[in-house]
């Protein structure tokens, strides 16, 4: 009886630990996914134009065409790399860091500069009605999976950055739960954004006023919230991206612009009330990390117009811009 209860004693003990690194894979995986918010934004914020124009009975299956390539950039193709890396190369983490901050600032800036200067010259997009539809299809799913690929690296290689050394097979589980959340969450919110309108008209078509006054304010709202997200997904962008890019930086031994931020956020954060302090620390840093982002990312943009554009054109037939 004795070997008995002991026998159980242990089961539980051992149920404990698994239970605790259960809650410890959760914890690490929710702080990784989190660093990666910029780049979750932007995904939800840009995938919604690759089913515009499509027969709404078309627009679920391409999103799903789309996250199964988004899983399997990440999972397939992806997270071998960042274990590879994490495993055998970690010093290469900083720099592959740096390079996709520079990307999020590059992409973030062309955004704000081109809304306040409106660029020209770009022909007009096809009208899926007057193709073969099934060809359209294929062509935007593919250039979507793409897409997704870099955004992918992006959040792969920041949410490796933030989960603390340790065993390749730990790192593996923590990366993969974070690759499959955010993918079910972006794409998930990308379904439910696109439906949104007919779910509109559908409430608008309603006997009862109060639902039928529901369905038209969704309608109404949902281009407003479209440009909402835009904006929030800019600013997400370079605050992130600029933050990176700092933070990698101090990594490296120059942290001299991480010095001069926190000094300019701890003397504003004195100057509130005590309870607001670290709030307001959080703000203008985040600002700074952002003014950065935008600054960085007008000095990338000559580089990828007539640096990287012309390369990608030497290999694939045609310039065309890396990411969306």
């Amino acid at each position: 009886m004795s070997g008995l209860l002991a026998l159980l004693d242990d089961v539980a003990g051992i149920a404990k630990v698994a239970a605790a690194s259960v809650d410890d894979v959760a914890a690490q995986a929710a702080k990784a996914g989190a660093k990666a918010a910029g780049a979750v934004i932007d995904d939800a914020a840009v995938t919604p134009k690759y089913v515009h124009g499509f027969d709404a009975s078309r627009e679920i299956p391409i999103i799903w065409r789309i996250a199964k390539g988004s899983f399997r950039n990440k999972l397939v193709i992806l997270l071998p790399i960042a274990l590879l890396l994490s495993q055998f190369a970690p010093w290469a983490i900083s720099p592959l860091l740096m390079l996709g901050g520079g990307y999020l600032c590059y992409e973030g800036a062309e955004k704000v500069i081109h809304s306040f200067l409106p660029h020209k010259g770009h022909p007009a997009e096809i009208n899926p009605v007057d193709t073969d539809p099934a060809h359209l299809e294929e062509e935007k799913a593919s250039g979507a999976i793409k897409t997704d690929f870099i955004l992918s690296a992006e959040i792969m290689t920041i949410a490796l950055s933030a989960i603390p050394d340790g065993h390749w097979a730990w790192v593996g589980l923590i990366l993969a739960i974070v690759g499959i959340g955010i993918t079910i969450v972006v794409y998930g919110s990308v379904a439910l954004i696109v439906k949104a309108d007919d779910f509109g008209l559908y409430l608008a078509g309603s006997e009862s006023g109060a639902v039928r006054g529901l369905g038209r304010w969704i309608v109404r709202v949902m281009p407003w919230f479209m440009k909402v997200l835009t904006v929030v997904g800019t600013a997400a962008m370079l605050w992130v991206g600029g933050s990176i890019v700092v933070h990698s930086l101090e990594e490296l031994g120059l942290g001299g612009i991480a010095h001069v931020i926190h000094g300019i956020a701890v003397s504003v954060g004195h100057m509130v009330p005590e309870n607001l302090t670290a709030t307001v620390e959080w703000i203008v840093t985040a600002l700074f990390d952002g003014i950065l982002g935008v600054a960085l990312g007008a000095l990338l943009m000559p580089v990828a117009k007539h640096v990287i554009q012309p390369v990608i054109g030497l290999f694939g037939g045609k310039k065309e811009k890396a990411g969306h």
